[in-house]
């Protein structure tokens, strides 16, 4: 007895005597979740600066500048987004755009550019210009395959000299050593599409030795080649001869031929890992995918040598029954022609499906694409894929979300909140630490991000603070720039970004680095 009020005692001296620690914002009366374990209802969380000082039950000992109330709210890491298109408006001179709205009311802190084979090889100078101009969020940057076999052999389809292929080593170093998360592919798009597995297998070596990771959208998520499976084994042996972590983007299963493959390709993926290939995948939580209307149903073939002979081959009469034979094929592996909705394109052909435009048009719609690819091309939400598909994949400890997002599409101000809505509060295919933990702590661990995507003293203060009950997708197909909603409260590294719902001019965000090899990460 005498011991246990002894150390009673001591205890409360200590309480007693605890040094007031100042902070910027203490988050009070919300249900906390650190990134581990449950939601928490006694916690809370002080910023200072940069960084969270304190996450603690009892924080009567902090004197902050700005007292944030949670009461009724979700207060969790910022998510990260590990496959966007923000590049253009990160990029845009335009303060406004700059400040990233679309990402922020959702909740997301940190957004990666630069994927599917796209990214600048010039790490160091993208960058600096972004850091300069001062940008919303947080941002991560791959270099692109395809840009650097661009800048190594312009628009050529065939295999690469030895001396091409060392100067393409060489641009992947340097920009590993200026930064970059790890080597983005485009497979299936031109130029990419072009190179053999050894070429790709080359570069992942590079990324591996810097532990970077390999990044990918798959050479064929359909049956356009190779077939699907075949290309999820593509990655999966990149993986294993590189040693390298390897990604899939927007893992699906895309058209009517393949619905259904993914238990097996699930399967695939699982036993690669029991084997010590580290594969992971993000997706993003809609039927409908996006993408330009000549990537989806013009072969990339057609496109070696650019621009200018592409064009004249869409044009050559010799050429033309061959062509129009293979867009049908792929009009009807995406479903018809009803399943395509013209986006982002002229005001004639927006927000019409194709036989719709056709029929306008008096072409069958094989020639419709043709037409449109010809005046200036078009973005495209093509219905493509099944719910089962989807539910299946999302349910896997591996995959994360992610928005693949881009203009034309709601995707872009509208993932996160959708997959909140619809996967964990009406069909509860998740749990809402399941969509926690997935929108930000395990990108963070997949993209080796040491500081970011937990609540832990001396992360960094990336916190989103959302009311559940409003949180909701406000974007559609028809509107695919609504900004969505619910997200009350948004640091980027310490500073409000959102606050009372409303986007703030703060342009608060850096660029961010992957840890050293010597730096962990929570697991």
């Amino acid at each position: 007895m005498i011991k246990f009020l002894l150390t009673m005692t001591a205890g409360l001296s200590v309480t007693a005597c605890q040094t007031t620690l100042d902070a910027d914002f203490l988050i009070k009366n919300g249900d906390v979740y650190t990134g581990e374990g449950s939601l928490e209802h006694n916690l809370s969380v002080a910023t200072k600066g940069n960084n969270i000082i304190f996450v603690g039950a009892d924080p009567s000992h902090i004197r902050a500048r700005q007292y944030l109330d949670a009461t009724g709210m979700i207060v969790a890491p910022g998510f990260i987004d590990p496959h966007t298109h923000a590049r253009i408006d990160l990029e845009s001179e335009e303060t406004e755009t700059r400040k990233n709205s679309a990402f922020r009311l959702q909740g997301v802190t940190t957004v990666v550019i630069g994927n599917d084979g796209g990214g600048d090889p010039d790490i160091y100078n993208q960058a600096s210009r972004l850091t300069d101009q001062g940008i919303g969020t947080n941002v991560g940057l791959f270099v692109g395959h395809g840009a650097v076999r661009k800048q190594v052999m312009n628009s050529d389809n065939r295999p690469p000299t030895s001396g091409e292929l060392q100067g393409m080593e060489s641009l992947t170093a340097t920009a590993m050593e200026d930064g970059a998360l790890g080597i983005s592919t485009g497979l299936f798009y031109s130029p990419g599409s072009y190179s053999e597995t050894d070429e790709i297998i080359a570069l992942a070596k590079i990324v591996a030795r810097d532990g970077g990771i390999y990044d990918s959208h798959i050479r064929d998520e359909s049956n356009y080649n190779i077939g699907l499976k075949a290309a999820v084994e593509e990655v999966i042996e990149i993986g294993r001869q590189a040693k390298i972590p390897v990604h899939i983007s927007h893992i699906k299963a895309l058209g009517v031929d393949v619905w259904g493959q993914s238990d097996e390709i699930i399967q695939m993926i699982n036993a690669a890992r029991k084997n010590g290939v580290n594969v992971t995948a993000d997706q993003y939580p809609w039927t409908a995918s996006s993408t330009s209307l000549s990537s989806a149903f013009i072969p990339s073939r057609l496109k070696a040598g650019g621009e200018k002979i592409y064009q004249n081959r869409l044009s050559n009469p010799k050429l033309r029954s061959k062509i129009l034979l293979e867009i049908k094929e792929n009009i009807r592996r995406r479903g018809g022609a009803n399943a395509v909705l013209l986006t982002r394109s002229k005001p004639e052909w927006q927000n019409k499906r194709l036989d719709e435009l056709a029929h306008e048009f008096n072409m069958t719609p094989e020639q419709m694409v043709v037409h449109i690819a010809q005046n200036g091309d078009s973005k495209i939400a093509s219905f493509n894929m099944n719910d089962a598909d989807i539910e299946a994949f999302m349910i896997q400890p591996w995959v994360m979300t992610g928005s693949d997002g881009g203009s034309g599409h709601p995707r872009k101000f509208a993932s996160f909140p959708r997959k909140y809505e619809t996967y964990v509060i009406n069909k509860q295919v998740l749990t809402l630490t399941d969509f926690l933990y997935r929108s930000s702590g395990l990108t963070a661990q997949t993209l080796n991000l040491c500081d970011r995507g937990f609540l832990k003293p001396d992360f960094k203060a990336d916190i989103v603070i959302f009311d559940p009950s409003t949180y909701s997708p406000k974007a559609d197909y028809e509107n695919p720039a609504r900004l969505s909603e619910g997200v009350k409260y948004l640091l980027v590294n310490g500073e409000l970004a959102v606050e009372n719902g409303q986007s703030l001019p703060n342009l608060s965000g850096t660029v961010v680095n992957r840890c050293s090899k010597t730096e962990a990460l929570p697991k």
